[in-house]
């Protein structure tokens, strides 16, 4: 077998044992228990899951889905969320390779999978991922910036907008920082404008610290490119619900999950250089 073969089999593997603690982060994060203890247990009859009834997406199939013990039935998300990381895994080692950007990435990704669930069971987006999602955002992009050119721009700074533009462009701590501020002010605004003209609350708190999280990961250029696809995408989403339930303009759609996937989509393809946007 190849080298690059096992890498790509170790890398979906990865995320698929990763998608295992990810499915007790989604289920214990909102009801405030704790990640390590007890030990994994089925929900219903609370008898801990042996380690050989828990590996990911084998057991799952083996057991047809439900308890070993009690026969409950599993819901069909723990299996999807065990693909879902394992795929996303390996189609970040493909674009990565072993690098800086597919360790962070992967950590990213996989924090957007929890988001995505938690915030669609509970319309909440926890801080316990964002706060930290931030921080270690701006450490990614601390460790993937190249002094060398931000000592030579600074040396020989010009006071004009384009200048100062492609220095923001050019070095991704600046980048991630102003892409940190820019991502969680204009869902301010958003939300700012939508409350003043509808006088009811469009978008939380949660959705605002989520894109300074993005921010910080992914730099001020995905701004423009999450905020718009996820718009569509919620948008559409949004539409299509209330027309088959025929439910209200008023009813209620998390927002978070169309941010991690247009972020995600971003990690994939946003490799977007400035000349795009100014030609």
């Amino acid at each position: 077998m190849e080298p690059n073969t096992i890498f790509l089999i170790f890398s979906f593997i990865l995320g698929a044992v990763v998608g295992s603690f990810l499915n007790v982060c989604i289920y214990r994060l909102p009801r405030e228990k704790s990640l390590a203890f007890p030990p994994s247990h089925c929900t219903s009859c609370s008898k801990p899951i042996p380690f050989y009834h828990n590996i990911p997406i084998i057991s799952y199939l083996i057991l047809r889905g439900r308890c070993y013990n009690c026969k409950e039935k599993y819901s069909w998300d723990y299996l999807f969320v065990e693909l879902l990381a394992g795929i996303l895994s390996l189609l970040l080692y493909l674009k990565y390779g072993p690098s800086i950007h597919f360790i962070f990435l992967f950590a990213f990704v996989m924090a957007l999978i929890v988001i995505t669930y938690i915030d669609l069971e509970h319309m909440i987006i926890p801080n316990v991922i964002t706060y930290p999602g931030v921080i270690i955002g701006f450490v990614y992009s601390g460790l993937s910036t190249d002094y060398d050119t931000l000592k030579f721009l600074m040396e020989n700074l010009q006071y004009n907008f384009l200048y100062i533009l492609f220095i923001f462009d050019e070095i991704k701590i600046f980048s991630s920082i102003l892409g940190a501020i820019i991502g969680s002010g204009s869902l301010l605004l958003v939300g700012f404008v939508y409350k003043n003209v509808r006088k009811i609350d469009g978008l939380g708190l949660g959705d605002v610290k989520l894109m300074a999280m993005v921010g910080a990961f992914l730099g001020w250029r995905s701004i423009i490119f999450v905020v718009l696809i996820s718009s569509l995408v919620g948008t559409i989403v949004g539409l299509s619900i209330i027309l088959y339930q025929k439910s209200n303009l008023k009813y209620a759609i998390p927002f978070g999950p169309f941010i991690s996937f247009a972020a995600t989509i971003y990690c994939f393809s946003g490799d977007l250089s400035l000349d795009y946007f100014l030609d």
